[in-house]
């Protein structure tokens, strides 16, 4: 899952990118708003964390942009303001979360998982497709009620994969929840990694179908 950062303090940034890195999320690194206004129009991301305190234009202008643009992203506001009225305003732009600096790392990362539950999984901690299941507080899948070992790019396309159960996604659409901005984006990647989910899933009663020319849908069969 891809989450977009908005943050000019860029050893604040440096250092929650890395810790939900760390978590196996895909994270975009931005550094002012009109940055983010432009990654929020082309890009597809799971959740945006936004500070309000952004050069060129502000965090509660992009969130306000995003909005009009009908995008229900789930938003995390940074905020050294300690204002109730600015968390007022947040929230009535849009806002889903807030979070106020100086704060813990691990308070992040759980909001950012709430916030994850809520959009990816419509509030679910747990996702099924056959005998393949899906963690979200864990971020782990099991197979057959076996932990399945995954690298962090197989991880992606996976997570892509559960989290629409029922939809063929595209090797594009795919990619873009695998690579960041600062990635060169491949097609040709995606059919590696979902030939090595094959195998790894092979007979376990869950399959990746592929429809030529649309791409790829997560299905579960019968043993």
């Amino acid at each position: 899952m891809r989450v977009l950062l908005v943050e000019d303090q860029l050893q604040l940034a440096e250092s929650v990118a890395q810790a939900l890195k760390d978590t196996g999320l895909t994270v975009d690194v931005l550094h002012d708003g009109v940055a983010a206004d432009l990654a929020l129009s082309s890009e597809e991301y799971a959740v945006a964390i936004l500070d309000v305190g952004l050069p060129r234009m502000n965090g509660f202008e992009v969130l306000a942009r995003l909005r009009a643009r009908g995008k229900t992203l789930p938003v995390l506001m940074l905020t050294a303001r300690s204002d109730v009225k600015d968390r007022v305003h947040g929230l009535n732009l849009g806002a889903d979360d807030y979070l106020a600096k100086p704060f813990e790392l691990t308070e992040l990362e759980a909001r950012v998982k709430a916030l994850l539950r809520r959009s990816v999984l419509g509030g679910e901690r747990l996702q099924q497709c056959g005998s393949l299941v899906y963690d979200l507080g864990t971020r782990r899948f099991t197979l057959a009620d076996e932990l399945l070992t995954l690298t962090s790019r197989e991880q992606a396309v996976l997570e892509a994969l559960i989290a629409r159960p029922g939809r063929v996604m595209s090797k594009e659409q795919l990619a873009a929840q695998v690579f960041g901005l600062d990635e060169e984006a491949s097609s040709d990647a995606i059919e590696i990694y979902i030939h090595r989910l094959r195998k790894k899933l092979d007979d376990q009663g869950v399959a990746i179908v592929t429809f030529r020319g649309l791409g790829y849908l997560l299905e579960g069969r019968d043993v």
